[in-house]
């Protein structure tokens, strides 16, 4: 049976990331499967670049399938030419890629994308916000990158699921603690941050919720300090040993659980190529709170 060579880009610039590379490493060694990781740049461009050059080396070079996760665009011009020549495309943790039930009935490859529901992520925390704000009041979100498709639709989703008489005031970072940690102590330099009566600190990552908890650790000082972390931080990704281990320790107050999902998309992938079977469109992974959220405590403004 011929050895698969599959290719994964990662920019593994938080634990998820992170999580995403154990889990198609793990699945490639039970496969046995050859497995590149090339981690690249949050730069839409360098991993369409690199995308590019991997489909363009020669056919014994040439990997059988290749795994992203968009940074910006999800690479349609690519995609076609990966179709064209035989090569599996899996797109992540991207909910709409509008050109792949086109290149579907036109090609055997696989074509198919593997994701979390982000707006039921989005639902879900908003369910979060309400439980943990049955008064009403103001949430300070840190939203993931402005052109990024999982960020809008968990924000979506949060919007739609938060109660009418709750505020959200929105900052923005980029997946990582540090981005999170830069934009809210900036922002606890404004005259708004001290007049806001903020009752919930929500990111659209755990990291993100952490490197908020951070600056406000280290910014803020006295009663002012005591006051903003004692309010409730709540983040998304849920990974055992990082969003889990922060609930569990008292540093976040809730996260929803999304797992990595390269694991699963390699082993469709390798059976799709094997059987030459296309897998579904588009295949969802199920999300959940944690902890439950009737267990959440709520808190008064």
């Amino acid at each position: 049976m011929k050895k698969f060579r599959i290719t994964l880009l990662v920019v593994e610039n938080n634990d998820y990331q992170t999580e995403q590379v154990i889990s198609a490493q793990a699945a490639a060694n039970r496969l046995g499967i050859q497995l590149q990781v090339i981690h690249t740049e949050h730069d839409a461009i360098v991993q369409g670049d690199q995308v590019l050059k991997l489909l363009q080396c020669e056919a014994g070079q040439r990997p059988d399938g290749i795994l992203f996760e968009p940074v910006g665009t999800p690479l349609a011009q690519a995609a076609k030419l990966a179709a064209s020549i035989g090569v599996g495309w899996v797109v992540l943790n991207r909910e709409s890629v509008d050109y792949l039930s086109n290149l579907r009935q036109h090609c055997s490859a696989p074509m198919f994308s593997v994701t979390a529901n982000h707006a039921d992520v989005g639902r879900l925390q908003g369910e979060q916000i309400a439980h943990l704000l049955p008064g009403g009041g103001t949430v300070l979100c840190i939203q993931g990158p402005s052109d990024n498709d999982a960020s809008k639709r968990r924000w979506a989703g949060m919007m739609a699921a938060k109660p009418a008489n709750v505020e959200v005031r929105a900052l923005r970072g980029l997946w990582t603690e540090e981005s999170a940690h830069h934009a809210v102590t900036q922002w606890l330099d404004l005259n708004i941050a001290e007049q806001l009566a903020v009752g919930v600190v929500a990111a659209q990552n755990d990291a993100m919720a952490l490197g908020a908890r951070r600056a406000f650790e280290e910014r803020a000082a006295g009663a002012t300090r005591d006051r903003w972390l004692s309010l409730p931080f709540i983040g998304c990704d849920g990974l055992p040993g990082t969003g889990q281990a922060a609930v569990k320790s008292g540093r976040l107050s809730a996260t929803v659980v999304i797992p990595a999902n390269a694991g699963h998309a390699l082993e469709l992938l390798t059976s799709s190529l094997q059987t030459g079977r296309q897998p579904p469109a588009c295949v969802n992974t199920e999300v959940s709170s944690y902890p439950p959220i009737p267990s959440l405590k709520a808190i008064a403004i």
